[in-house]
């Protein structure tokens, strides 16, 4: 019988062409495209949810590039989805691909996601009422690919079999396979049996067939395996096989999950599975299409749903031959595009390297471990690094698939797809950085963009320290497009139509929602960020209100930073702050009044919180008392006051009178011979010695540029040295731990510097001075002869050098 023969006996018989595939596998996909060419069907039904079967027509559009996904979401609860992914060597896709250039009807048959849904929720309230939950990927159809959007990698991934006890497994049908051959690795066997044989000699249903048999083996000894929804699943999908079965005379094809085709070759009756579909959940839900990618592809969901080489895959399915020669090419272009030397020669040396390497170890042909180890040893001298890199890039990739402009979105998804065309900012897969400079218009645009869709939760970019200047006309951002964004687009699409609208609603709320005062002051910020002027008056009101009420000084000092970095905003932006510095000035001024009272009788641990909370408040004056509505440096003295009132307060704690001090002195509100009078009290042998070291902490620790002034002063450094060795051996042990913490903080240059400085003496790296002699560097006039040896420098700084011979005249009059 004729090859031809048999497959018009199989369309013939009653039964359905079943083709049981492994989900993203390139060796299924081109078996099933082989298969569909010899059995025609009259119609081919795929595993996926039936409500997006008036999205197959989309599947032809030309704008429509794998990889993507179906996502359904509930209607009342865009946060509750699920996705089915697909890409180009996806079966499934292939299955659609080839149905419609073929003019034959193509629907889905797994259970809908009305109830796959409604399987979440119910898990949701039973984990809320203190049930066990069942497993998430059973409720978003775990062999198919779907996904509970927005989902962590599962920790109870599907694991071997134990015959002892079938009905409580959970397990990985092709793990257990190729435990069986001897593999320890079911990627690998997949490649050996699957991938490097073909689609089958001379008949194209050979794989399917031999695949099933081992399904059903496994189907014999572990039952449904641990994946009990899957006999729902199943019965649905034997309903809609019947169904298509006597609508279509030309036969049936159906793609799906191998470890269905033996439950879909039972037979049951029509009633038994009516019965186990009745009374199942349901919500209501929309379905559309969302771009996907190959990395989160490479994440685990189900069995067969991830996979660890998205981009090997995708090499393994579109290259025509040569396979090993093609993909190593591929690696030598990617690692000179890094600087990295790899001639023609390496890429012949690695091809034969892989080949070898593979008859050694009985593969038909090099899989992704010889290309990697030839790739290891010849292009990359034995380094992971750029092995790594090569993982990232081509191994797992950051293609993006795209959907066309039809396919069904909510009015939020539109407005936001307008705004990226007209600011041309296209979503990547690939982590990039955006350098916006907000005196431009297309800039600031984007900068409100990215800033509102962060208040929405759309976490599309994060803002980055940026690396040029650091003034408040400059951003960066770090873009990177998810598709759990698009869940996120559909469930912020409760607060409105378009972004604007969306992120002025959401940030209203959070206003009227906020426990703590910093979370209003923190969303003020927020809103002159995004230019919300219209959520503005809501939130300055809100805040108005939050700080009258709270005395907690420790929360309006908080709360304060963030309100004062809001003014800085106003005049790049536009935006008027005037309210704005009205009300931190008066949160400033509850702050002055309660921090002396708030720092008596602290613990270690709340001083050296009010010790940070004094430095944010002294950044913040900082900026604060330059504001017109603040009475132009009132506030700044009244802060100063406030130090001095901490400086010499022996009830407060010795890390926050030490970091008052400080601050004094770098403001130059104290005389560098006050600071050392301080210190020198501070240490003194009537203070216990983890009162001295928590001022000195306070003191030149906490990051502050302490280390230098060290360095600088030797006086303060000599009276640091003298305490320090005077501290007895039983308190020595007590203080240092603070200690360590304080100086292990610098700069190495700087703790190399401050040694050799204490192994000679103070004084002695620079010269020995007289008694009651100034120390250089300290003199109280200025050293002409040091400053005239800096003015070439400083006029090659400036751009000075075609300037008149007098210029050095005009410089010397600047710096003295």
């Amino acid at each position: 019988m004729t090859v031809v023969e048999k497959a018009v006996g199989r369309r013939a018989g009653s039964g359905p062409v079943l083709l049981g595939v492994r989900h993203h596998g390139p060796g299924s996909a081109r078996a099933v495209r082989a298969a569909l060419e010899e059995v025609r069907p009259g119609v081919v039904l795929i595993e996926g949810p039936p409500e997006a079967d008036a999205l197959i027509p989309l599947a032809a559009d030309e704008e429509m590039r794998p990889p993507v996904a179906l996502l359904a979401h509930a209607v009342d609860e865009p946060g509750r989805s699920a996705f089915w992914p697909l890409a180009a060597f996806s079966p499934e896709w292939v299955a659609l691909r080839w149905a419609l250039e073929h003019d034959v009807p193509a629907r889905f048959i797994d259970l809908p996601a009305t109830h796959t849904l409604a399987w979440g929720r119910q898990e949701d309230e039973a984990a809320t009422e203190g049930e066990r939950p069942l497993d998430a990927q059973e409720a978003a159809a775990d062999d198919t690919g779907a996904e509970p959007a927005g989902s962590a990698d599962p920790a109870d991934s599907p694991g071997t079999a134990d015959a002892a006890d079938p009905a409580d497994l959970r397990i990985d049908p092709l793990g257990v396979l190729a435990e069986a051959a001897g593999y320890d690795d079911p990627e690998r066997w997949w490649e050996d049996v699957v991938e490097h044989r073909g689609a089958g000699e001379g008949d194209a249903l050979a794989p399917f067939t031999a695949l099933e048999e081992a399904m059903g083996a496994l189907r014999e000894a572990y039952g449904s395996g641990g994946h009990d929804r899957d006999l729902v699943r199943e019965a649905y999908m034997r309903l809609q096989v019947r169904a298509a079965q006597r609508e279509f005379e030309d036969g049936v094809a159906v793609v799906c999950g191998a470890w269905h085709v033996p439950a879909l070759r039972q037979k049951t009756t029509v009633a038994a599975d009516k019965a186990l579909l009745k009374g199942l959940p349901r919500v209501k839900t929309d379905m559309t299409w969302v771009p996907w990618t190959h990395r989160r592809l490479s994440r685990t969901s189900g069995y067969g749903a991830g996979i660890d080489s998205p981009g090997w895959y995708g090499h393994l399915f579109s290259a025509p031959d040569r396979l090993v020669e093609r993909w190593l090419t591929k690696v030598a272009g990617l690692l000179r595009e890094e600087d990295r030397i790899v001639s023609s020669a390496h890429v012949i040396e690695a091809v034969r390297l892989a080949e070898t390497l593979a008859a050694m170890r009985g593969r038909p042909l090099p899989g992704l471990s010889e290309t990697t180890d030839a790739v290891r040893a010849v292009m990359c001298e034995g380094s992971d690094v750029p092995l790594a890199l090569v993982r990232d890039r081509l191994v797992v990739g950051d293609v993006l698939g795209e959907v066309p402009p039809s396919a069904p979105a909510v009015p939020l998804q539109r407005d936001l797809t307008a705004l990226q065309r007209r600011l041309r900012l296209k979503p990547e897969a690939l982590e990039r950085e955006l350098e916006l400079d907000l005196r431009k218009d297309n800039d600031a645009a984007r900068s409100r963009l990215l800033h509102r869709l962060r208040l929405l939760g759309i976490a599309w970019g994060e803002p980055a320290a940026s690396r040029g200047s650091t003034g408040t006309f400059r951003e960066t951002w770090r873009l990177r497009w998810e598709p759990e964004l698009s869940v996120r687009v559909a469930e912020a699409g409760v607060w409105g139509t378009t972004v604007l609208s969306a992120a002025t609603a959401k940030a209203e709320a959070d206003a009227v929602t906020a426990e703590a005062l910093a979370d209003v002051t923190a969303l003020a910020e927020r809103c002159l960020l995004a230019e919300l002027p219209d959520a503005l008056p809501t939130v300055m009101r809100v805040l108005a209100d939050r700080a009258a009420l709270d005395t907690d000084v420790g929360h309006l000092a908080q709360a304060l930073p963030a309100l004062v970095r809001s003014l800085r905003y106003g005049d790049v932006r536009g935006t008027d702050t005037g309210a704005l510095a009205e009300v931190a000035a008066g949160l400033a001024e509850r702050v002055f009044v309660g921090l002396p009272p708030a720092c008596a009788a602290l613990d270690a641990d709340a001083a050296e919180e009010i010790r940070r909370h004094v430095d944010a408040v002294h950044g913040a004056v900082g900026l604060l008392g330059d504001a017109p509505a603040t009475g132009q440096g009132l506030l700044r003295s009244r802060w100063q006051s406030v130090l001095r009132v901490l400086a010499g307060r022996d009830t407060v704690p010795g890390v926050i009178r030490g970091r008052a001090v400080r601050l004094l002195l770098d403001d130059g509100e104290l005389a560098q011979d006050e600071a050392a009078v301080l210190m020198g009290l501070v240490l003194s042998p009537g203070t216990p010695p983890a009162d001295a070291a928590a001022w000195i902490e306070g003191f030149v620790g906490g990051g502050s540029g302490g280390g230098m002034l060290l360095v600088h002063d030797e006086r303060l450094l000599a009276l640091v040295d003298a305490w320090l060795t005077g501290v007895p051996a039983e308190a020595f042990t007590d203080v240092l731990p603070l200690l360590r913490r304080t100086f292990s903080a610098y700069e190495p240059t700087v703790r190399r510097t401050l040694g050799e400085l204490v192994r000679r003496g103070p004084g002695a790296g620079r010269g020995a001075t007289a008694a009651g002699a100034q120390t250089p560097g300290f003199a109280a006039d200025l050293d002409a002869a040091r400053a005239d040896a800096v003015l070439p420098v400083v006029r090659l700084l400036l751009g000075l050098d075609d300037v008149d011979e007098n210029t050095n005249d005009d410089l010397a009059g600047v710096t003295g």
